[in-house]
């Protein structure tokens, strides 16, 4: 009878996790009582009792039945618990409570890729009960699933926390930031929209490239910054190391530093207490004229775009009208509310609470982050705008090609409705002999063009388009944005390499440049040294952080950076290096279009844009991987051939003829 106990035990717990109720049941908790009856006893019971479970209930477990035969198990519950006790049990704590200005804290967390940002959310979710325990997962406020999958925030979301402390109800509104540096303009608004940021360093790694660029931005808002010191359960944590890189790399006092885990909940309570201590509270501005501040927004198939701001001023009412003061838009707020981290409405916000509007807008393009919301009415608008406003720009462009010539109008609508959720994406028709009907696409920064990206905004469009909406593509080399300047007229800004003008027609040709900044540890500092030299990097400083570790910064072209640069950097730092990079000006340098050419056919697709110095050598190896890449026939195919342009006109850098295929 033991051994049925124990399968019957285990089928009352599965019922009551089946049920909605908590799984974790500690041993303590458990407690039965098996009695059976003779063997010619039609039935048995087995009583099983959750004394000390936090729901607390009693079921019996009765095999029904005639004697020979099975029968189904029935649960007879027997609730210790009233209806009102078992709401509040277990619920979250995510409703709306109306608070003073002075118990509001607006918060934001910074960290370098993998150092628990969003490991960390979750634990602040689960601590302050603000998504049910049956609701909440790993990256909670991760929803795509290639964020899931990579690791890193590419949409950042918004979640309100009540908390209870010394008494009285805490607002904590927690303004998520995305995990690249090309995201730097939408970060930078998302710290201006917060008080106060978490720094999360990784204990074991101490501090990167991207937590340096994370901290200048929170510094420049004036925010005040709270060191954590993550994963200090980790064999190889070291938190005094880490404190010490802390103050003497970027100055921070680290004395009242927080020591958490964030995947084993430790220090989490310590993290709240530090917020609403440290974290000053917003300004009462009620009385002053509307401003908010948009830090993001997206699109709705069916309610249209779903716009986040932070109220800096005044007050705003479900059916005011409202103005966007960049774009010049008027819109009905329909809809406003708070995000816990799901939707709820109000009637009214004030200043200094963060929310969410819907007012009918049909584009993101009408809602750009950055610009500020006012009232219609000339006597309750806003005299100025809050400043910082810039519309994002591509700044990396790439043909996208359909596999199959029928699914190009599926792509165009693809493209179409992933714009809706990214402003900064641009595109518009091509047309290639060899690739056919396209498009050229133009997005936000550094590796965002496609599969070949490890981590990038847009974080890569091509696998987005694949899986979203079932399409085969074929993505071109990125190129970023040229300065062409022509013998006659104006310069302008060039994208697509096939456009450029002949040497005769221009005069000169500037590409962008970036400031690069590397942080490795001290071993490879060579091998970094000769792969920002080898992609033309202009040496300009290094600096010894800490005993062991070192930051490299170049000037270097941004056309160098967005191919294969980061996967180098990895590989000859085995892992430990990392970097940030920020764009600085367009300079004059001696470029030329490398043309591909098969069959004496030049292939527009495969033509690029680079340094007269890099053209032969790039010219060939990219004829000998063609080579290996297009299938042999039963007979010679074709010519391939590189060509450079010169003064005289082209000049063949590389040939090679494709042979026939032995029998």
């Amino acid at each position: 009878m033991a051994a049925t106990a124990r399968v019957l035990l285990a089928l009352a717990t599965g019922l009551v996790t089946c049920a909605g109720f908590s799984p974790q049941l500690s041993p303590s908790s458990l407690s039965y009582l098996a009695s059976s009856s003779s063997s010619s006893s039609s039935s048995s019971r087995l009583h099983v009792s959750f004394k000390n479970a936090p729901w607390g209930f009693e079921s019996r477990l009765r095999p029904g039945g005639r004697q020979g035969r099975a029968a189904p198990l029935r649960l007879e519950m027997q609730q210790k618990l009233s209806r009102e006790e078992r709401l509040q049990t277990g619920v979250s704590n995510a409703q709306y409570k109306k608070v003073p200005a002075k118990r509001i804290r607006n918060f934001s967390i910074i960290a370098h890729i993998d150092h628990g940002k969003s490991t960390l959310a979750d634990r602040l979710l689960e601590f302050t009960r603000t998504v049910p325990d049956r609701e909440l997962q790993q990256q909670f406020l991760d929803n795509m699933d290639i964020e899931r999958e990579r690791g890193i925030t590419i949409k950042l979301q918004t979640a309100r926390m009540n908390y209870n402390y010394n008494g009285e109800d805490y607002v904590l509104n927690l303004i998520d930031t995305p995990g690249h540096v090309d995201f730097s303009y939408e970060v930078s608004r998302s710290l201006i929209a917060c008080e106060s940021a978490l720094l999360v360093v990784d204990a074991s790694q101490g501090i990167e490239a991207q937590t340096l660029a994370n901290v200048y931005l929170a510094l420049d808002a004036d925010l005040t910054i709270i060191p954590v010191l993550n994963k200090i359960d980790l064999p190889g944590a070291d938190p005094e190391k880490v404190k010490r890189e802390i103050e003497e790399v970027i100055g921070l006092d680290t004395t009242d530093s927080v020591l958490c885990s964030a995947k084993a909940g430790i220090g989490i309570e310590d993290i709240l207490k530090t917020l609403i201590e440290k974290t000053p509270p917003p300004l009462a501005r009620e009385e002053e004229p509307l401003r908010c501040l948009i830090f993001d927004s997206y699109y709705d198939p069916y309610r249209g775009v779903v716009t986040y701001f932070r109220i800096k001023s005044g007050r705003i009412q479900k059916g005011d009208k409202i103005r966007f003061m960049n774009t010049g838009k008027s819109f009905l707020a329909e809809e406003i509310g708070v995000l816990a981290p799901t939707q709820q409405p109000t009637d009214t916000l004030e200043a200094g609470e963060v929310g969410y509007l819907i007012a009918g807008i049909k584009t993101v393009e009408d809602a750009r982050v950055g610009d500020t919301i006012t009232h219609e009415a000339e006597n309750r608008r806003a005299p100025d705008a809050l400043p910082g406003y810039a519309e994002a720009k591509p700044m990396v462009w790439s043909g996208l090609f359909p596999t199959d010539a029928a699914d190009y109008d599926t792509l165009r609508d693809a493209l179409s409705k992933l714009k809706l959720n990214d402003a900064a994406l641009q595109f518009e028709p091509e047309n290639s002999a060899a690739m056919g009907f396209g498009f050229r696409c133009g997005f936000l920064g550094l590796a965002a063009h496609g599969r070949r990206a490890g981590r990038g905004p847009s974080l890569s469009a091509c696998t987005r388009l694949e899986r979203e909406f079932d399409l085969d593509l074929i993505c071109t080399a990125p190129s970023v944005v040229y300065q062409v300047k022509p013998m006659k007229g104006e310069a302008y800004f060039l994208s697509n390499p096939s456009e450029l003008p002949e040497p005769t027609k221009r005069e000169w040709i500037a590409e962008p440049y970036a400031r690069l900044e590397m942080i490795t540890p001290d071993e490879y500092v060579g091998p970094l040294m000769e792969l920002a030299q080898n992609r033309r990097g202009v040496y300009k400083d290094m600096k010894y952080l800490v005993e062991g570790r070192t930051t490299i910064v170049y000037e270097m072209p941004l056309a160098e950076m967005v191919t294969d640069f980061f996967d180098h950097l990895k590989s000859r730092s085995k892992g430990y290096a990392s970097m940030e990079y920020s764009l600085i000006e367009y300079r004059q340098n001696d470029l030329v279009r490398l043309d591909v050419a098969v069959n004496g056919e030049p292939v527009d697709a495969l033509s690029f844009i680079l340094h007269r110095d890099n053209a032969h050598g790039i010219g060939k190896e990219l004829c000998l991987k063609l080579k290996e890449i297009i299938p042999r026939q039963m007979f010679k195919v074709c010519w391939l051939s590189a060509m450079v342009e010169t003064s005289r006109g082209r000049r063949n850098c590389s040939r090679n003829r494709l042979r026939a295929r032995s029998a």
